[in-house]
């Protein structure tokens, strides 16, 4: 039976513009004939992901660099500070063995900088050091090279993965025998109805030229930035099995879960975050543990929500609740239980499609749920 953790977010944001186009403008897209404020999958993930951060250990976290060979190098040099001298020798020898291209650093500015992998390469902190231990076990051999090929040097990195490795996977071009598949889908967030860009024109004054009196009266700078307001829907899906597998633990997957839930549901990207403070809560979220088939349910915002006295939150809310219930009506697909937590009175519409959890206990409940599975 697999198993699959469903997350629906309903969030409403002030005038903000947290995720920006080559433009700077609020990223968009077309959905049931009109526009919608869009967040990209991508800068949601990466919020996620950046919440992670002093929530996990280090060994069970990941980093996304080019710097690969100054990564192990320092490992080698930290365990065994004799080997400091040969230190990036061995990093390079090691990397090229399980299969990295090294390439000279773009715009090297000394030919003190050292080599970089071709494109960024997403390792766990153990993966490193799993790297590093073995170099330095065969750093004395007669023929380094040659030992380091004996120890299968590409499952170094192909075991062990961080918790953001597991959920998010990894894409290594070369080679490509070291991808691994993400056990978590994110969607793209989309307004629940139209939406209209604005710009705010702002000055900056000059505080010196103002204490002039000679001076001119012009500001010292001008400018406009574009923003927007809307209620999205956001969505996010987890494979428990492929969670657990790409993990190998299934305490780790569990505590996985709660972290992903947790930081999903509170963390949002951040662009121009200084300029709009738009730091909201969910209005509603309804978590479902399901043995069927993930589903997202965008399609109960196919039809634009038109805004009246309410504003569009509320109406989502009841829209969304209805959307549900009739899906689970009409298809007969049902899940293994359903969490729903709301921050606002208009939220406890989301009591009629789940059994009510704190905001902050929805990601321990859940896992709860999943246990109740096993």
């Amino acid at each position: 039976m697999s198993l699959f953790i469903d997350i629906h977010v309903l969030q409403t944001l002030p005038p903000s513009n947290p995720n920006r186009d080559d433009t700077g403008a609020p990223k968009s897209a077309t959905f049931g004939g009109v526009r919608r404020m869009r967040i990209s999958s991508q800068a949601i993930k990466r919020a996620t992901r950046e919440d992670f951060e002093g929530k996990i250990a280090d060994s069970n976290y990941g980093v996304r660099t080019k710097k690969i060979v100054e990564l192990v190098a320092r490992k080698i040099s930290e365990q065994r500070p004799d080997l400091d001298s040969r230190a990036v020798e061995l990093a390079e020898m090691g990397l090229k063995s399980i299969g990295f291209k090294l390439t000279e650093p773009r715009g090297a500015k000394s030919e003190q900088e050292l080599k970089e992998s071709g494109f960024l390469v997403f390792l766990s902190a153990k993966q490193i050091e799993h790297v590093a231990e073995a170099l330095i076990s065969v750093a004395d051999a007669d023929d380094p090279a040659a030992a380091f090929k004996e120890l299968k040097p590409r499952d170094l990195v192909d075991t062990n993965h961080s918790i953001d490795i597991a959920l998010f996977g990894r894409m290594v071009a070369e080679p490509n025998s070291l991808n691994v598949d993400a056990a978590c889908q994110v969607a793209h967030a989309i307004g629940v109805g139209a939406v209209e860009n604005e710009y705010d024109y702002y000055t900056a004054v000059d505080d010196e030229k103002k204490r002039n009196e000679d001076a001119d009266e012009g500001a010292g700078m001008i400018g406009t930035i574009e923003f927007a307001s809307a209620t999205v829907y956001r969505y996010a899906t987890i494979n428990v099995d492929m969670l657990r597998e790409n993990l190998g633990d299934d305490n780790v997957a569990d505590h996985a879960i709660e972290l992903f839930i947790d930081s999903f549901v509170r963390s949002m990207p951040t662009g121009k975050i200084t300029t709009f403070a738009n730091r909201t809560l969910p209005d509603a979220v309804l978590v479902q543990v399901r043995d069927d088939q993930p589903i997202n349910m965008s399609g109960a915002f196919e039809d634009p929500i038109v805004a009246g006295s309410k504003g569009y939150a509320e109406p989502a809310i009841a829209r969304f609740v209805e959307f549900e219930s009739e899906l689970r009506n009409l298809t007969g697909l049902k899940a293994v239980e359903s969490l729903a937590a709301w921050t606002t009175p208009r939220g406890a519409k989301f009591g009629q499609v789940g059994k009510q959890v704190r905001l902050v206990d929805l990601g321990g409940a859940t896992v709860e749920a999943v246990r109740g599975t096993r």
